[in-house]
C-alpha cells in the first residue's frame, strides 16, 4: 500500500514562509527505490505545474518563478521530501501536491499525494 502524507500548508502573509513535508511509505519504494521526489502545484483555473524536483542523487530543478525563494530537500532514509518556501507571494497560492517517481523494470510510475493548500494573502 503506497501512501504519501503531506503536511505544512496553510495561510501566510506575503513575504512569509512555509515548509511543506511529504513522507512516502510502501514496500514498492524499498524494492525499487525512489528515482525522484518533487512538488507540483495547481491554482484555480490553471493546469498543474512543476514547482521543484530532486533526484535520488541530489540534483534539483526549479520552476523559474520560485528560484531563489524555494528550496527542495529530501531524506533518503525516511523517504521524505521537504519544500522550504520563503518570500511567498500571492501568486504562489495553490494546492501543492507531492510527487514520487519510481521505475519498475524500466517503466515510470508516478505517485501523488492528496494535496495541501497554500494561501498567500494579507
Amino acid at each position: 500500500q503506497v501512501q504519501l502524507v503531506e503536511s505544512g500548508g496553510g495561510l501566510v502573509q506575503p513575504g512569509g514562509s512555509l515548509r511543506l513535508s511529504c513522507a512516502a511509505s510502501g514496500s514498492i519504494f524499498s524494492i525499487f527505490g525512489i528515482a525522484a521526489m518533487g512538488w507540483y502545484r495547481q491554482a484555480p483555473g490553471k493546469e498543474r505545474e512543476l514547482v521543484a524536483v530532486i533526484a535520488s542523487g541530489g540534483t534539483t530543478n526549479y520552476a523559474e518563478s520560485v528560484k531563489g525563494r524555494f528550496t527542495i530537500s529530501r531524506d533518503n532514509i525516511q523517504n521524505t521530501v521537504y519544500l522550504q518556501m520563503n518570500n511567498l507571494k500571492p501568486e504562489d497560492t495553490a494546492v501543492y501536491h507531492c510527487n514520487v517517481v519510481v521505475y519498475q523494470l524500466g517503466i515510470r510510475y508516478d505517485y501523488w499525494g492528496q494535496g495541501t493548500q497554500v494561501t498567500v494573502s494579507s
